[in-house]
C-alpha cells in the first residue's frame, strides 16, 4: 500500500509540472499573439518623429512582442514580471527632428539620454509625465522655447542636463519642486529672466551651472539655502546687484564662477565663511571698494580671480595665509600701495598677476623665494627700483613680465639660465646696460619685448640665434652694430622692432629667408646703402617701415611682390628715381609714406587701385606731370592725401571731390594751375587744407569747409580770391564800365546847365574834358 501511494504521489507531481509548463507555453503564444506591447508603441512614435541618418534604430522591429532588445532600450520587470523600459540610451546617434510628445507614455523610464544630436524644437511638456525619472540628459541639441514647468513634476529627478542647446525664456518657479535633484547643468542657451527664489527649496543640489545665458536679476539670497551646494556657476550672464550676505552659508561651496556679469557693490565678507572654496572667479564686474582680509580665511582656496573690476585700496596682507592657493589675478582694477611681502608666504604659488593697478615701490625681494612661480605679472604700475636678482634662479619661470613702470639698474644678467623662459618683456622703463645673453638657454623664448628703455651693446648672439623666437622688440634703445643676418635664420621669427636704436651698415639680403615674417620695423635708425631685392621674397610681411634711414638707390619693385602689406613707410630716406607702377598690385594696403625722399617722374595712376588706402603721404620729393585723376578712387582715403613740395602741375583733377572721407589734402608747394574744383563741396569730412604757394586762380569754391580755413592755407597763389582771402577785385572791363557809364549821366545833366549859363566855347571845352 505504501509502494501505491507513492506511486500516485509521483504521478500527481508530473501531471503538476506538465500542467505548468502548458500554462507557461499557453501565456507565451497569448503575448505572441497581442504582437508589441504598447511601451514599444510608444518608442515606434518617438522613432517616426525622429531623423536617423546613420540608421543606428534599423532593428527597432515593430512585429517585436518588446522593445528589450532594441539598441539604445534597457528593460527591467515588474512585480509581475512584465517587461517596462527602464533606460533610453540614443546619445551621439547623430539624430534630428524633434523629440515626440509621447516620450510620456514611459511612466517606468529612469534613465533618457538623448544628449550630442542634433534634436530641435521644443522639450515637450509630456515630459513631467515620466514620473519616475531619475537622469534626464538632453544637452548638445538644439532645443529651443522654453524649459516645460511640467518638469517640475518630476520628484526623482536627481540629474537635469540641457546645457548647449538654445533653449530660452526663464527658468520656471516649478523647478524648485525637484526635491531630489542633485545637478542643474543649463549652461550655454538663451535663458533670460530673473533666477527663481524658489532654488532655495533644492537642499540636495550640489551643482548648479548655468553661465553663458542671458539671465538678469539679483543673485536670490535664497541661494543661501542650497545646503549641500558645491559648484556654483553663473558666469557670462548679465546679473546685477550685490552679491547676497546669504552665500556665506553655503559651506560645502567648492567653486564660485560668476565672472563677466554686472555685479556691482562690495564683496561681501560672509564670502570668508565658505572655507571649503576652491575656486573664486569674480572678475569681470563691476565691484567695487576693497579686497576683504577676511579672504585670507578661506585656507583651502586654489584660485582667487578678482581683475578686471573697480576694486581700490591696498592688498590685503591676510591673502599671504592662502597657504594652498596657486594663481592669484588681482589685474586691472585700482589697487593701491605696495605689494605685500606676505604674499611670498604662499609657497605653492604658480602665477601672479597685479598688472594694470596702481601700485607704487618696489618689488618685494621676499617674491623671488616663491619656488614654484611660473607667471608674474606686474605690469602698468607705477614700481620703481631694482628687479630683484633672485629672479634670475626661479626654475619654473616661463613668463616675467614687468613693462610700463619705473624700474631703474639693469636685467638680471643670468634671467633664462635656469628657467624655460617664453614670455619676457621689461619694456618701458629705465632699465641700462646690455641684455642678457642666457635668456633662450632652455631654448623655449617666443617674446621678447625690452623696447622703451637705455638698454646698450648689441644683440648677443644667444637671442639671433634663438630658434623659438617668434616676436623680438627692441625699439627705443641705443642698441649699435649691423642687423644680425642670423635672424634670418630664424624660421618662426614674425616679428622683428628695432626703431629708434643706433644699428647701422645696409639691410643684409639673408633678410629674404624670414618668410615668416609679418612686422619688419627698422625707423630711426642709420642703415645705409640700398634697399635689398630679396625683401620680395616675404610673402607674408603686413607692416614694412624703413624710414627716417639714410637708405639709397631706386625702391626695388620686389618689394611690391609682398601682396599682404597693409602699412609701407619708406619716408625720410635718400630713394631716387621712380615710383614703380606694381605698387598698384598691393591689394591691402592702408598707409603709404614716401614723402621726404628723392623720388621722381609722374605719380603712377596705378595707385587709385589701392581702394583699402586710408593715408597717401608723398609730400617733399620732386614728382612732375599732374595729379593722376584715377587718385579719386581712393574712396577710403581717410587721413590724409599729401602731395606737397613736389614739382606737380596741370589742374587739380575734379576728381578728387569723391574722397568724400578725406580729412586732410594737402597740396602745398607745387605747380598748379586753374581753379579750385567745385567738386570739394562733397568733402564733408575736410578738417584742413593747404593750396599755398601754386598757381592757382579764380574764387575760392565758397564752401563752408574751405571759409573756415586760415588764410596761410591759399597764400602765394597771385590769381586766387575769395573766402578767407576776402573779396575778389572786379574787372575794370565789366564791373567798372556801368559805373562810368553811371557817372556819366549824371555830370551830363550838369553840362547842360553850365552849357545854358556860360555860352557854347565853355559848353565845349566842358564836354572835352568829360570826354577825355
Amino acid at each position: 500500500m505504501q509502494f501505491l501511494a507513492m506511486g500516485r504521489s509521483s504521478s500527481s507531481l508530473s501531471l503538476c509540472r506538465l500542467f505548468t509548463v502548458f500554462i507557461a507555453i499557453h501565456v507565451y503564444f497569448v503575448h505572441q499573439s497581442k504582437g508589441l506591447n504598447s511601451e514599444g508603441q510608444f518608442l515606434l512614435d518617438i522613432k517616426t518623429s525622429l531623423g536617423d541618418e546613420f540608421n543606428h534604430l534599423d532593428n527597432w522591429n515593430p512585429n517585436d512582442p518588446t522593445p528589450c532588445g532594441w539598441k539604445g532600450v534597457n528593460c527591467s520587470t515588474t512585480d509581475d514580471y512584465t517587461p517596462v523600459v527602464q533606460s533610453l540610451n540614443l546619445s551621439s546617434m547623430n539624430l534630428s527632428g524633434l523629440l515626440s510628445p509621447r516620450i510620456g507614455g514611459l511612466v517606468h523610464l529612469t534613465t533618457l539620454d538623448l544628449s550630442h544630436n542634433g534634436l530641435s524644437r521644443n522639450i515637450p511638456k509630456e515630459i513631467g509625465d515620466c514620473s519616475s525619472l531619475v537622469i534626464l540628459n538632453l544637452n548638445d541639441n538644439e532645443f529651443e522655447s522654453q524649459i516645460p514647468k511640467e518638469i517640475g513634476r518630476l520628484s526623482f529627478l536627481t540629474t537635469l542636463n540641457i546645457f548647449n542647446n538654445r533653449l530660452s525664456g526663464p527658468f520656471p518657479d516649478e523647478i524648485g519642486n525637484l526635491s531630489s535633484l542633485s545637478q542643474l547643468l543649463a549652461y550655454s542657451n538663451n535663458i533670460s529672466g530673473s533666477l527663481p527664489t524658489s532654488l532655495g527649496n533644492l537642499k540636495k543640489l550640489t551643482s548648479f551651472r548655468a553661465g553663458q545665458n542671458m539671465l538678469t536679476g539679483c543673485l536670490p539670497s535664497s541661494i543661501g539655502s542650497c545646503e549641500s551646494l558645491e559648484y556654483l556657476g553663473l558666469a557670462q550672464n548679465a546679473l546685477t546687484g550685490e552679491l547676497p550676505r546669504e552665500i556665506g552659508k553655503l559651506n560645502n561651496l567648492r567653486e564660485l564662477i560668476l565672472w563677466q556679469n554686472q555685479l556691482s557693490g562690495l564683496i561681501a565678507e560672509e564670502l570668508s565663511n565658505c572655507t571649503s572654496l576652491s575656486t573664486l572667479a569674480l572678475y569681470d564686474n563691476k565691484l567695487v571698494g576693497s579686497i576683504p582680509k577676511e579672504l585670507g580665511n578661506l585656507i583651502n582656496l586654489n584660485k582667487l580671480y578678482l581683475y578686471r573690476n573697480q576694486l581700490n585700496g591696498t592688498i590685503p596682507k591676510e591673502i599671504g595665509n592662502l597657504s594652498f592657493a596657486e594663481q592669484i589675478d588681482f589685474s586691472e582694477n585700482m589697487l593701491t600701495g605696495e605689494i605685500p611681502v606676505e604674499l611670498s608666504k604662499i609657497e605653492g604659488l604658480t602665477l601672479l598677476y597685479l598688472f594694470e593697478n596702481q601700485l607704487t615701490g618696489v618689488i618685494p625681494v621676499e617674491l623671488t623665494t616663491l619656488k614654484n612661480l611660473s607667471k608674474l605679472d606686474l605690469s602698468i604700475n607705477y614700481l620703481t627700483g631694482l628687479i630683484p636678482m633672485g629672479f634670475q634662479y626661479l626654475t619654473n619661470l616661463t613668463m616675467f613680465q614687468l613693462f610700463d613702470n619705473s624700474l631703474s639698474g639693469s636685467i638680471p644678467q643670468m634671467l633664462g639660465a635656469y628657467s624655460p623662459l617664453w614670455v619676457l618683456d621689461l619694456s618701458d622703463n629705465q632699465l641700462m646696460g646690455r641684455i642678457p645673453r642666457h635668456l633662450c638657454r632652455n631654448l623655449g623664448l617666443i617674446f621678447l619685448n625690452l623696447g622703451l628703455n637705455k638698454l646698450t651693446g648689441k644683440i648677443p648672439s644667444g637671442i639671433t640665434s634663438c630658434k623659438s623666437m617668434v616676436q623680438l622688440l627692441l625699439v627705443g634703445n641705443s642698441f649699435i652694430g649691423t642687423l644680425p643676418s642670423d635672424l634670418c635664420k630664424l624660421v618662426n621669427l614674425s616679428a622683428i622692432e628695432l626703431g629708434q636704436n643706433k644699428f647701422n651698415g645696409p639691410i643684409p639680403p639673408e633678410i629674404g629667408n624670414c618668410r615668416s615674417l609679418q612686422r619688419l620695423q627698422l625707423s630711426y635708425n642709420n642703415f645705409t646703402s640700398e634697399l635689398p631685392r630679396e625683401i620680395g621674397n616675404l610673402s607674408r610681411l603686413a607692416i614694412f617701415n624703413i624710414s627716417s634711414n639714410s637708405l639709397t638707390g631706386r625702391i626695388p619693385p620686389e618689394i611690391f611682390n609682398c601682396k599682404m602689406l597693409q602699412r609701407l613707410d619708406l619716408s625720410r630716406n635718400r630713394f631716387t628715381g621712380r615710383l614703380p607702377r606694381e605698387v598698384g598690385a598691393l591689394s591691402q594696403l592702408e598707409l603709404l609714406k614716401l614723402s621726404e625722399n628723392n623720388l621722381s617722374g609722374e605719380i603712377p595712376p596705378a595707385l587709385g587701385n589701392l581702394l583699402r588706402l586710408t593715408e597717401l603721404q608723398m609730400g617733399g620729393n620732386s614728382f612732375t606731370g599732374n595729379i593722376p585723376a584715377e587718385l579719386g578712387a581712393l574712396s577710403g582715403l581717410q587721413i590724409a592725401l599729401n602731395l606737397s613740395y613736389n614739382n606737380l602741375s596741370g589742374a587739380i583733377p575734379s576728381e578728387l571731390g569723391n574722397i568724400v572721407l578725406l580729412e586732410n589734402l594737402v597740396l602745398n608747394n607745387n605747380h598748379l594751375s586753374g581753379e579750385i574744383p567745385g567738386s570739394f563741396a562733397n568733402l564733408s569730412s575736410l578738417l584742413g587744407c593747404n593750396f599755398s604757394y601754386n598757381d592757382l586762380t579764380g574764387p575760392i569754391p565758397s564752401l563752408p569747409r574751405l571759409d573756415n580755413m586760415a588764410v596761410s592755407s591759399f597764400i602765394e597763389n597771385n590769381g586766387l580770391c575769395g573766402g578767407p582771402l576776402g573779396g575778389c577785385n572786379p574787372s575794370p572791363s565789366l564791373s567798372l564800365q556801368p559805373d562810368v557809364k553811371d557817372k556819366g549821366t549824371r555830370l551830363g545833366k550838369v553840362v547842360a546847365i553850365v552849357a545854358a549859363a556860360i555860352g557854347g566855347v565853355s559848353l565845349v571845352l566842358i564836354v572835352v574834358i568829360i570826354t577825355s
